[in-house]
């Protein structure tokens, strides 16, 4: 069996896993015959066909013990293998974008399947491993097994809040780099947190983002008020249930609000975020492709830099989860 050192980008060759012979196997085969052995007895006693007792003994006499170790199942030729130039180009559109393969796949018209088998062949990690900035590995992945959609809009929304620290005026290290003496300033400079307050349809992923000083319990019934007014110009007139974690904020703090729309509120376990996973998700998708997609020079940068990626994001950016379609193709125009 084959494999690939992806650190060498060398080819190593190690016995399949299920294996009845290893290279010792088969010399002992050779052995046993040079004794007189029957090759019916050879294969009985070693548990394998007498065709494979033939064929090592044929190779042993051909190759000497150089033919019994293992060699490549690499075929001579492959035909419909895909062309050196388009492997480049996926390549290098991962390497400067650092998107999914079903982005690349319609960016250059090349099937999603084929991209992976690209990046997995080139052993291009995946994008969750990576530092969204500089494109570096620095964690392992995680994945979550368990996944559901509501039927229609509105049946279901998820709320959350980011918490991200404070750009100084001029830039931090991001913008300056490590070198520059601005890590020592970030610790000595007090700049603080904002708080990004998240709103997120289960089943077509529109999505309502404001940066917003605090989460205290007036901030989110506030944000929430407004976010249902912008789901029903976006074509999700009602909202039938809310999902968040256990904040007090939001237990006791949006109960007037949901009462006034006819939203029921749910509540997922303690210490158990994943359940809450869309919105998760989303907060994700907010610091790579927009917290810390490039660097700002400034907060107030970073902040007026949302809406116009929000507005992205819902009506021009391809969503795995939609077949590769924006949120806004699962509402009825408004």
């Amino acid at each position: 069996m084959e494999i690939s050192d992806v650190s060498t980008g060398s080819e190593v060759l190690v016995s399949h896993a299920n294996a009845r012979l290893t290279v010792h196997g088969r010399l002992l085969i050779v052995e046993r015959a040079r004794h007189g052995w029957k090759q019916a007895h050879i294969a009985a006693a070693m548990g394998v066909s007498r065709r494979s007792v033939q064929r090592w003994i044929d190779r042993f006499h051909a190759e000497g013990e150089a033919g019994l170790h293992d060699r490549s199942s690499r075929p001579h030729r492959c035909p419909r293998q895909t062309a050196a130039d388009v492997e480049a180009a996926v390549l290098t559109v991962r390497e400067r974008e650092r998107r999914g393969r079903d982005w690349i796949a319609a960016e250059l018209g090349v099937p999603a399947r084929t991209v992976s088998r690209i990046l997995t062949r080139h052993g291009v990690p995946r994008l969750s491993q990576l530092d969204p900035i500089t494109g570096q590995v620095i964690r392992a992945s995680k994945t979550t097994a368990v996944r559901y959609e509501r039927e229609r809009p509105g049946e279901l929304v998820h709320m959350d809040v980011k918490k991200l620290g404070r750009i100084p005026d001029g830039g931090g290290w991001k913008a300056h780099g490590r070198a520059s003496g601005s890590i020592q300033r970030d610790r000595n400079t007090k700049v603080g947190f904002d708080y990004v307050h998240s709103l997120v349809d289960d089943h077509s992923r529109l999505a309502y983002s404001e940066v917003l000083p605090d989460e205290k319990g007036p901030t989110c019934a506030a944000f929430l008020s407004r976010a249902i007014g912008y789901f029903a110009e976006h074509g999700i007139p009602r909202i039938e249930r809310l999902m968040t974690d256990n904040a007090w904020a939001y237990r006791y703090s949006l109960r007037e609000i949901c009462a006034g729309h006819g939203i029921t509120q749910k509540f997922i376990r303690p210490h158990c975020p994943w359940q809450n996973g869309k919105a998760e998700r989303f907060n994700r998708t907010l610091q790579t492709e927009w917290a810390y997609r490039q660097p700002f020079t400034s907060n107030d940068e970073r902040s007026q830099a949302l809406a116009p990626w929000l507005e992205h994001y819902n009506t021009g950016r391809r969503h795995s989860a939609l077949a590769g379609k924006p949120p806004i193709s699962r509402l009825s125009p408004t």
